[in-house]
């Protein structure tokens, strides 16, 4: 089976070590969405030892510390789903009140219209950050 995080980043690379990238995903509405993608294709959290659980989940809340400063959201989603593409790979979603589908998850029922979007120098800045944070 083919693996959409073997063959391409995911997102938008803002940062990236010998052992995972930071990418920003382009989706409509949801400004800030960043992934924690794993460079090799392992599906769940047990599948790395110890240290790089530790090392994953470091730059899995650098990642949301990040975004928190830029972006003051209302709330932050941290997902490890891999259902549809079972390769290790955290969501890190900033959340506001107004976006269209809060309380909802980003996959559910819309509630209200797309929020605009207002990233613009976004994805550069927060490449900065973690630049910052994590070399």
């Amino acid at each position: 089976m083919a693996c959409d995080l073997c063959s391409a980043p995911g997102g938008q690379l803002l940062w990236q070590d010998d052992l995972l990238r930071v990418v920003y995903v382009d989706e409509p509405g949801f400004e800030g969405y960043c992934r924690v993608v794993w460079h090799q294709h392992v599906a769940e959290m047990t599948d790395l030892d110890k240290a790089a659980r530790a090392h994953c989940m470091r730059v899995v809340f650098v990642v949301e510390a990040a975004l928190r400063e830029r972006l003051q959201p209302d709330k932050i989603n941290l997902a490890s789903l891999g259902n549809i593409t079972p390769h290790l790979h955290w969501h890190v979603i900033p959340r506001f009140r107004d976006d269209s589908h809060f309380p909802q998850a980003i996959w559910g029922a819309r509630q209200r219209a797309l929020r605009e979007s207002h990233a613009g120098r976004l994805p550069q800045l927060l490449a900065g950050d973690l630049a910052s944070q994590l070399e």
